[in-house]
């Protein structure tokens, strides 16, 4: 069999493309090595923003509405950031879990460049998320990392991306027993794929695909499982293939209109609020439930459990879905829409640097980077809630930015933005604080000209 076709680490403008949909051929997506297996979820960021841009476009001349909120999408997004965040410092538990099982225990090593390898780990991968995917629906404290995904109330491409940072450490027991006999790298590919597949399936622009909704999951199969309405509720499981549902008793097909999000919703753009809410709602729930089983019983039956339930719950408790249902949507004024989209656009690019520096940077300045751009997606879910705090934690942000520039921890690209960002600070200072900024920090052309106006 030949090797891969793409040099290491990288790939064709077809193989970005193609590996969004899991439709490259084993002999292009087959390395001897962990160390020669692409990033492919890192390479494809350019592929989301342009297909969120194309589902963009064609909901608005099909329905005439975008596709979703703006705050929704810019929540789903900052999840997505935050998920990757620990890859920064330190190689993925799923794969560290695996090299040690493959290292230590495997029975057999199947070859690395044989599609029946191949073929068998496409499979593997599908059927071990479909069993994670369930069972992070129907044991408590999984849900707790999982609701994460499922916490947004519209259902578009951005959703996807609305990952939780915890998820990951349980994930990885659902693929230890291919461990045995599937080498790592062969492993590493397919479990980039099965997550990337599942981008594009985040979407109403799609209705059906005919037959092949017979065995893929689709965006109706999927539309399903994000649905909030009874009959949504525990079903379609799937990550790439629909046919362990099918197989296992959990598939439903797409029905009444599907309002999506939370039975309970939990009305927030706070990024760190959403990973951890659920965590907090199980630890006051296990200190109020008495006796020793039933609180055992609250992390590890189903988020519906309670005293005398069954394990999942009483489907008669799911809250009734009228169809009239309001999103948690807080209207901001179009100067503060644009604030907050402007920034985001900035993280990103510091998101993205972060990425590609990340080999070259010292353990501290990693963890800066990280801090900081927890803090911005802090501030900016705070400015979208317009919480009462927000402009404080906006002027923090600000001189957290100018410190770290001028200690050269944190790099820009456009020489105003710095000089932007002083600018912003006084005026935060001096419009919430009620009290003249300090010069500390600040360029000799910014001090001259608050002094020419009075300012400082």
């Amino acid at each position: 069999m030949d090797g891969p076709a793409a040099p290491q680490g990288g790939l064709s403008v077809s193989q970005q493309v193609r590996v969004m949909f899991y439709v490259l051929q084993p002999n292009e997506s087959s390395f001897a090595s962990l160390e020669e297996v692409p990033d492919y979820v890192n390479k494809a960021t350019p592929l989301f923003i342009v297909l969120m841009l194309l589902e963009f476009v064609v909901s608005w001349v099909w329905r005439h509405e975008a596709p979703g909120r703006i705050n929704d999408s810019i929540t789903s997004l900052s999840a997505g950031v935050l998920s990757r965040l620990p890859d920064v410092v330190s190689r993925s538990l799923e794969l560290t879990t695996y090299i040690y099982v493959w290292d230590n225990y495997r029975l057999f090593e199947l070859l690395w460049d044989s599609p029946w390898t191949w073929y068998l780990t496409f499979l593997g991968v599908d059927f071990g998320y479909y069993w994670f995917h369930r069972m992070a629906h129907e044991i408590d404290i999984l849900w707790a990392a999982h609701q994460v995904h499922h916490s947004s109330e519209a259902y578009n491409l951005s959703t996807a991306l609305r990952q939780s940072v915890l998820q990951r450490y349980t994930s990885w027991v659902f693929y230890l027993p291919m461990a045995l006999f599937i080498p790592p790298s062969v492993y590493a590919v397919h479990l980039q794929f099965n997550l990337l597949y599942q981008f594009w399936i985040h979407t109403e622009v799609v209705n059906t695909l005919g037959p092949l909704e017979l065995i893929l999951n689709t965006p109706s199969h999927h539309r399903v499982h994000h649905g909030r309405n009874p009959y949504c509720i525990d079903k379609n499981y799937g990550g790439t293939l629909i046919i362990w549902d099918r197989i296992f008793g959990t598939f439903v097909a797409e029905n009444d209109k599907v309002i999506y999000g939370l039975t309970h919703p939990i009305n927030t753009f706070e990024p760190v609020k959403v990973q951890l809410c659920h965590f907090a709602y199980i630890w006051s729930t296990f200190w109020a439930t008495p006796g020793f089983s039933n609180k055992l019983s609250v992390i590890f039956k189903g988020p519906g459990w309670g005293p005398g339930k069954p394990r999942l719950g009483l489907p008669e408790e799911i809250p009734v879905i009228t169809g009239k249902e309001v999103p948690f949507n807080p209207k901001l004024p179009i100067y503060l829409s644009v604030y907050t989209v402007v920034h985001f656009a900035l993280m990103l690019g510091f998101y993205v640097d972060l990425f590609e520096t990340q080999a070259t940077l010292s353990q501290v300045t990693l963890l800066l980077r990280i801090g900081y751009i927890i803090l911005t997606l802090t501030s900016i879910g705070f400015l979208m809630e317009q919480r009462p705090k927000a402009a404080n934690l906006e002027a923090v942000r600000c001189s957290v930015f100018l410190a770290l520039h001028k200690l050269s921890y944190l790099k820009i690209y456009i020489a105003s933005l710095a000089f932007t960002y002083e600018v912003r600070y006084l005026f935060l200072r001096i419009l919430h604080w009620g009290r003249r900024p300090v010069t500390q920090g600040l360029s000799s052309d910014l001090k001259d000209t608050c002094n020419s106006i009075g300012v400082i």
